[in-house]
């Protein structure tokens, strides 16, 4: 019985300190430039609306800015962790820019429904918006994104899948 009580032990101890050593991935996050910041741009573009507003449900090109522009680019400091959705959330309720989202628990991850009140499908059934990081869009969605110093952001609506707005699409991070 001692015996037992001991294995049990053992093994409740070591699984106990096996995630002690592991560490957190965002610990690792580097400061790329040695400037004691991590940082990132984002910005948030419809440029592919532009000529297509006739395309529009109704009431949505008033919508469109005349230079594509929702979020200008900008840099931003996050926390080592943090992942795309948590800045680009940020970002949008500090400048007061509506945004629509739902939890998908299916994709572990959150997916953008709209941002300035333009919506996926507004331009039709192939339309909606696309993240891009580096230029490239994740296999991932934007909240299973983690942050690397340096990363740029960009938020942009397609109306054909992302092929109009020449979005590789990457099947991992």
């Amino acid at each position: 019985m001692k015996r037992i009580l001991s294995f049990v032990l053992v093994l409740t101890l070591i699984f106990a300190l096996a995630g002690c050593g592991a560490g957190n991935a965002a610990a690792n996050v580097k400061d790329a430039n040695g400037d004691g910041k991590l940082t990132c741009t984002i910005a948030v573009r419809c440029d592919t609306l532009l000529d297509k507003k006739d395309k529009l449900t109704a009431g949505k090109a008033e919508l469109v800015p005349e230079n594509g522009a929702i979020l200008e680019e900008r840099e931003v400091e996050f926390k080592a962790g943090e992942s795309v959705f948590d800045v680009f959330r940020k970002v949008l309720k500090e400048d007061k820019i509506h945004f629509e989202y739902v939890d998908s628990q299916a994709y572990n991850s959150v997916y953008i429904e709209g941002i300035g009140n333009i919506y996926e499908f507004d331009c039709g059934p192939q339309s909606g918006w696309v993240y891009m990081v580096n230029g490239v869009r994740p296999g991932v969605g934007c909240s299973a994104y983690t942050l690397a110093d340096g990363d740029e952001i960009l938020f942009a609506y397609t109306c054909e899948l992302g092929e109009d707005i020449g979005a590789e699409i990457k099947d991992e991070k």
